[in-house]
């Protein structure tokens, strides 16, 4: 099966963009993109642990309603939260009601406030463990890498959770610092053009 396809306002797309009206603009303005800002990379590396075991059509659904609750992913202020604050997320019926998840994003916040004071900045940190190129598979051919297992092990080793190898890859697909959109894809180039600029002092 191709990896793209052709939609129909003329553009071509990676097919799993086909399998929901949600996701060409995600595909089209955030997947692949190169981040910088530590609270959008928190909030994805959060986002992909509360994925796990469901569809990302799911999260995407609800991601207001996460920045809603968890205060735009600030983990200056949800480092603070209390098991009250666990117990009224377990009551809202718009977020994933899982008590793990939902305490692994308040612990993996403390962790954060640690690494950004280790490291100047999450984003400092992340973007260290951006692969060569020349080591990466085939677009979208792979679910984890030597980079993903690497990263995986050191922030579990610094107490972060629902970080497996498999989460922290989709992270680095949808945070940029892997343009795994397929070789005819139309992002692709923007992508990668975005990743150009981004890498400029």
């Amino acid at each position: 099966m191709s990896q793209t396809y052709l939609d129909a306002d003329g553009k071509r797309r990676c097919h799993w963009c086909s399998l929901a009206p949600e996701f060409p603009a995600y595909h089209d303005t955030e997947w692949g993109f190169p981040v910088s800002d530590d609270r959008l990379l928190f909030e994805k590396l959060c986002l992909e642990g509360l994925q796990s075991g469901l569809s990302w059509r799911t999260i995407l659904a609800k991601r207001e309603n996460f920045r809603r609750v968890f205060h735009s992913f600030d983990f200056h202020r949800i480092a603070r939260f209390t098991p009250k604050h666990v117990e009224r997320l377990l009551q809202d019926t718009g977020i994933v009601r899982h008590r793990g998840k939902i305490e692994a994003v308040i612990n993996n916040a403390q962790r954060a406030l640690e690494l950004q004071q280790e490291k100047g900045s999450l984003a400092s940190f992340m973007w260290c463990y951006e692969p060569q190129p020349a080591s990466l598979a085939n677009p979208q051919s792979a679910s984890s890498s030597v980079e993903s297992i690497t990263l995986s092990k050191e922030l579990k080793k610094r107490g972060w959770k629902f970080v497996g190898p498999t989460t922290v890859y989709a992270f680095m697909q949808a945070m940029g610092l892997i343009n795994d959109h397929a070789t005819d894809c139309a992002s692709r180039v923007e992508a990668e053009a975005a990743r150009k600029r981004f890498r400029k002092p």
